[in-house]
């Protein structure tokens, strides 16, 4: 049975999320706040995925969701009632994979923990070592190394990384990677993808820059070569 933290400071919240999670199978595990989440996580190594409140005492939303990317890509959704756009984005720089508005129907958050859960495990089948320069890509190992040194990467920043290197010399443009990463049921901002490709350049420095091409006004390009 998969374990899933449930972290939110209202109580009613945590119990009716809890409740649909035990009927579809999972094992919940509630927390009131940043602090309790963070170690009910180190605690539970094979939690699958966290929905976090955003507004908790002691340590918020997005800081757990920092402190746990430092570690670990496990999905992360981010159920709140804070819906402005700052927020969205700020949960996704922080490495959220969801982010859902309260309120919101259960049975929908719960098809959302189904897709993220699914896309995590569809993205560890394939048993091909991809390599470009320095780079080599694990996706049965879902290890990522540069150089010789291993690279942390979020569930998105790997699936990105992965799409791109899967088709080089392709234009991905941002609906494309909105839909095949986020899923068709994605109600955020197409910046989101811009947050996470910088992010992904960013942990892969000189490489990254080299080889993941911004197309303006349409999209990005995994160039093979540093002379394409």
């Amino acid at each position: 049975m998969k374990k899933i933290i449930v972290a939110d400071d209202e109580e009613l919240i945590r119990r009716l999320v809890s409740d649909f999670l035990v009927n579809e199978g999972y094992e919940p595990l509630q927390a009131d706040d940043g602090d309790v989440a963070l170690r009910l996580f180190e605690e539970n190594p094979d939690t699958a995925l966290l929905i976090l409140d955003i507004m908790m005492p002691n340590m918020d939303g997005w800081e757990v969701c920092r402190r746990i990317r430092e570690k670990s890509d496990v999905p992360i959704i981010m159920l709140t009632a804070r819906s402005q756009e700052y927020d969205q984005l700020t949960a996704f720089e922080a490495g959220a994979d969801d982010y859902v508005t309260k309120p919101c129907s259960l049975s929908v958050l719960m098809k959302r923990v189904s897709a993220l859960l699914r896309r995590g495990k569809a993205n560890t089948v394939n048993e091909n070592i991809m390599s470009v320069d320095e780079l080599s890509f694990d996706a049965a190992a879902h290890e990522v190394w540069l150089g010789g040194k291993s690279i942390s990467l979020t569930l998105k920043e790997y699936n990105i990384l992965q799409k791109f290197l899967s088709s080089p010399g392709k234009v991905f443009t941002r609906e494309q990677l909105l839909a095949d990463i986020w899923g068709y049921d994605f109600d955020g901002d197409e910046r989101t993808v811009d947050s996470h490709v910088a992010r992904l350049r960013t942990k892969l420095g000189e490489w990254g820059t080299v080889h993941i091409r911004t197309i303006y006004g349409t999209g990005y390009k995994f160039e093979v070569t540093k002379n394409a």
